[in-house]
């Protein structure tokens, strides 16, 4: 009985050690999710600002951001297509309503795809484009907090 319990504990902690494995990615945002505070918000400027600043990272990130439009357009076509199919062949409201968030899904998932081509976006890292500027916003918001609460008060 104790050399089963052995082989269940040694199995247990082998299955622990792949899924912490699989989810090692996770690590990385350790520094940005693992926050008492929240960092603020950023709006396009500021990752204008990134884009400029960074030449490895910058292109990139503007390249991801660019991809959006392609996931869109194909979650877009995808709805309109597979729900107008649904709607001229089956006139059931529920059945539209699925058929076209199953479309959106679809062309959605195809849309980034082609935007992985078109955009080259296989040649690079994009969580560490993403990354690199999530680190870069704390280094600035978290830089110009400590300068104002440095500052002398009169």
């Amino acid at each position: 009985m104790a050399d089963e319990m052995g082989f269940l504990r040694r199995h247990f902690e082998d299955v622990k050690e792949h899924w912490r494995s699989n989810f090692s990615y996770l690590d990385y945002y350790k520094k940005t999710l693992g926050r008492r505070e929240p960092l603020p918000k950023w709006n396009d400027a500021d990752v204008e600002e990134f884009i400029a600043s960074d030449p490895v990272y910058g292109p990139q990130l503007k390249a991801l951001r660019e991809s959006k439009k392609y996931g869109i357009a194909g979650a877009l076509l995808g709805a309109a297509h597979l729900g107008g199919i649904s709607w001229k062949y089956s006139k059931s409201p529920h059945g539209f309503v699925f058929a076209t968030g199953f479309g959106a899904l679809c062309g959605g998932v195809f849309g980034l795809e082609v935007a992985e081509h078109v955009k080259q976006l296989y040649k690079f890292d994009k969580q560490a484009a993403n990354l690199r500027f999530l680190y870069w916003w704390e280094d600035k918001t978290l830089g110009s907090q400590q300068l104002s609460s440095s500052a002398p008060r009169n």
